[in-house]
């Protein structure tokens, strides 16, 4: 059941309506939300409802052990059970078939909670339901953004409470606006630019001269930021139905003044995650190399994580030494930021976006020998584009220049869009849906890309 398929959205509805309709008895609205989260595992295999139950179980004992203890060995057995539950669904031969869905975000989500009451940042959930309907959520399943727990959680409260006053006409709004943008991105963007020409040109490369292989790197830039931020939009909005904030996951990257910038606005749930978890966590810090050292080690694990491949280890380290770099360079030179636009921060600006690019590269091939095919393509020079058509550009033109809107346009956008009655608002989605439908054609959608990691 993914965001792309009708059945998700019907499924969201009876979701939205049982939860509201129940809201005024607080148990029986958490019991709602427990049993969606359920079913929507259920769809990807009847195993989960073992597993994920077992697992949080075993968390949520174990953070009160940890919170009266202390223990480091209780934190260990928690993280090795999570990072187990990803090594299970992901690189054990067989279980793929048994167990399609990766769990990496849930286990990331997960060890927010016991990670935090064992820095004494948050306490136990007196109440288990509330606990299991948090770290089981389920538009943050299949590909973030990854939560603090312990942030969700009082986000459960009712009516009368600073935290969650309940679902305004506002919110309804927004989360509506934020699921019709994430669709747009996902069908009419990023899903138009993988399937005419990205997919091809890194499939066979040499098949393509090297403007042909340059457009499609730029592509993919985009592809992967429409496809990732729009499922981003899709999540947050369908959590703010049920009057749940999730953090906001992606801030323009590509306007990135120097690589630590970009990591501050990409995947910014996964990036917080790793500074606060890993970075943090390993040795030597007060050491003149390790600082440097533990940007690399991080990163390179990150990489990892997408896969247990050379392509991801390379990509990661491609960042890590990036990173280190940037903070070298930056050691002692730290002055306040100037606003608006100089010469020096565009130059800034495209040489970060070109090192990602490269970087995107080998996160996109399927070997090392097919990124260094793409990269010789680009190194011919020949970047007269032959097989591009008028659409393309149009289409990837399109998808850049939205990328610099400035935010307080999209915010505007859809208060908008909130303020119209809901009427209208039910038309306008309507017409979203006929629109993507009618661009995109009757194919299948392709699944997000971040839902295979």
């Amino acid at each position: 059941m993914l965001p792309t398929q009708a059945e998700y959205y019907c499924f969201l509805v009876v979701v939205f309506f049982a939860f509201w309709l129940a809201r005024r008895n607080r148990a029986a609205s958490m019991w709602v939300v427990l049993a969606a989260n359920f079913l929507f595992y259920s769809h990807w295999g009847l195993l989960y409802l073992v597993l994920i139950p077992a697992c949080a179980t075993v968390d949520f004992f174990l953070a009160r052990a940890i919170a009266v203890r202390r223990g480091r060995n209780l934190v260990w057995l928690s993280v090795a059970m999570n990072l187990g539950l990803i090594a299970t669904s992901r690189y054990v031969p067989g279980l793929g078939a048994l167990l399609p869905l990766s769990l990496s975000f849930y286990a990331f989500q997960a060890l927010t909670y016991t990670l935090e009451i064992y820095r004494e940042e948050a306490d136990p959930s007196a109440s288990f339901v509330d606990y299991l309907a948090s770290v089981t959520f389920f538009p943050t399943v299949i590909a973030g953004p990854i939560a603090r727990v312990p942030a969700l959680i009082p986000q459960w409260r009712w009516k009368g409470s600073a935290l969650s006053p309940g679902l305004s006409q506002e919110d309804g709004g927004r989360a509506l606006g934020l699921i019709a943008i994430g669709l747009l991105k996902k069908f009419l963007i990023a899903d138009y630019l993988a399937n005419n020409l990205i997919n091809r040109v890194f499939d066979l490369p040499k098949l393509y001269g090297g403007g042909d292989v340059l457009v499609a790197v730029y592509a993919y830039a985009f592809q992967l930021y429409y496809d990732f931020s729009g499922y981003s939009d899709i999540a947050i909005g369908s959590a703010l139905l049920l009057g749940i904030r999730l953090p906001e996951n992606f801030n323009d990257p590509y306007r990135a003044i120097n690589l630590a910038d970009f990591w501050r606005r990409w995947h910014i749930s996964f990036s917080n995650w790793l500074r606060d978890n890993l970075y943090y966590s390993l040795p030597g810090k007060r050491t003149k190399v390790m600082p440097y050292l533990s940007l690399v080690i991080t990163m390179a694990l990150g990489g990892v994580w997408h896969g247990a491949h050379w392509t991801f280890l390379i990509w990661g380290f491609w960042h890590g030494t990036g990173l280190a770099v940037v903070r070298w360079w930056q050691k002692g030179k730290v002055r306040p930021s100037r606003p608006g636009m100089s010469w020096s921060r565009l130059g800034a600006g495209l040489l970060t976006f070109h090192f990602v690019l490269v970087g995107w590269v080998f996160f996109r091939a399927a070997s090392v020998d097919n990124a260094l095919q793409i990269l010789r393509r680009i190194a011919s020079l020949q970047w007269i584009p032959e097989g591009v058509s008028p659409a393309y550009f149009a289409v990837l033109a399109f998808a850049a220049a939205a990328h610099f809107i400035p935010n307080t346009w999209r915010d505007q956008s859809l208060g908008w869009f909130a303020a119209r009655p809901a009427l209208l608002q039910a038309a306008a989605l309507v017409l979203t849906t006929l629109a993507i439908r009618y661009a995109s054609g009757a194919g299948t959608a392709a699944p997000f890309i971040y839902s295979r990691f």
